[in-house]
C-alpha cells in the first residue's frame, strides 16, 4: 500500500476550520435568506423546500441538515427578523433617558414596523394556518424576548428612578403598546388600509398615547402644604 496516498475525508468528519454538518453560521443565513424571498414572493403555503433550495443556491441535502421543514425555516426567518428588530428598539430605549422621549422614539418604531407590509402580510399568513399548524402560530407569536419585555425593562428603570408611578409593570406594558398600535394595525391585517399610514399619522397616535399613559403612571405633583 502506498502510504504517500491519504484517505477521503468523510461527509461526518470536520476539517479544522469547517464547520461541522449543520454548524455553519453563514450557510445557515444564506438558507434563511433564500427561504424569506420565496416566502415574500409566494407566501407561505405556496413555497416549497425545492423552491427554498434553488433560491438559497444549495443542495437538498444541505437543506435538509439544517431544517426539518418549511415551517422551521419561516419560523426562522421570523425569529432572525424579530431579533434584529428588538436590538433596534432596545438601542432607541438605551439612547433616549427621558422617559418620554424614548417612549416616543420606541412608539414610533414600533407602529411603523407594525404596520409595515412585510409584516402584516407575514401575519395573515400565520394566522390563515392556526387551524393546522396551531404550534406555528404559537411560535410567531410567542418567543423568550418579545415587545413587552423590551418595554417592561425601560419602564422598570424609570419607576425605580421615581420618573414613573407603576403597581403593575407588566399590565403597563401591554397597555402602553395597545395604546400605540391604535387602529392602524386592524386596518392593515384586514386591508381596509391599503397603504401604511403616512408618518404624521403615526407621531399623531403615539402623541395621543403618550399623553394617556403618563396621565395614568407619569410621577404624582403634590402641592406644597399650605404656610
Amino acid at each position: 500500500m502506498d502510504s504517500s496516498k491519504t484517505l477521503p475525508v468523510t461527509e461526518t468528519s470536520a476539517p479544522a476550520g469547517r464547520f461541522a454538518a449543520g454548524a455553519d453560521p453563514a450557510k445557515r443565513e444564506q438558507i434563511v435568506d433564500g427561504a424569506k424571498r420565496v416566502f415574500m414572493q409566494k407566501g407561505f403555503d405556496a413555497a416549497s423546500m425545492n423552491d427554498i433550495t434553488r433560491e438559497a443556491g444549495v443542495s437538498k441535502g444541505t437543506i435538509y441538515v439544517y431544517f426539518d421543514n418549511k415551517e422551521d425555516l419561516f419560523i426562522a426567518m421570523v425569529e432572525r427578523e424579530r431579533a434584529a428588530f428588538l436590538a433596534a428598539l432596545r438601542t432607541v430605549l438605551k439612547d433616549n433617558e427621558n422617559v418620554e422621549t424614548g417612549l416616543r422614539e420606541f412608539g414610533i418604531k414600533f407602529l411603523e414596523h407594525l404596520t409595515d407590509e412585510k409584516i402584516v402580510n407575514a401575519m395573515r399568513t400565520v394566522l390563515g394556518v392556526r387551524e393546522r399548524m396551531p404550534d406555528l402560530c404559537a411560535r410567531f407569536f410567542r418567543g423568550p424576548q418579545n415587545l413587552r419585555t423590551v418595554l417592561k425593562d425601560f419602564l422598570t428603570l424609570h419607576v425605580e428612578a421615581g420618573s414613573l408611578e407603576i403597581d403593575d409593570i407588566e399590565l403597563a406594558s401591554g397597555q402602553f403598546l395597545d395604546l400605540a398600535s391604535g387602529s392602524f394595525f386592524k386596518f392593515r391585517l384586514f386591508g381596509t388600509m391599503p397603504e401604511a399610514p403616512p408618518r404624521e399619522e403615526i407621531e399623531r397616535v403615539i402623541r395621543g398615547a403618550i399623553h394617556v399613559f403618563m396621565a395614568a403612571y407619569g410621577q404624582k405633583k403634590t402641592n406644597s402644604p399650605a404656610e
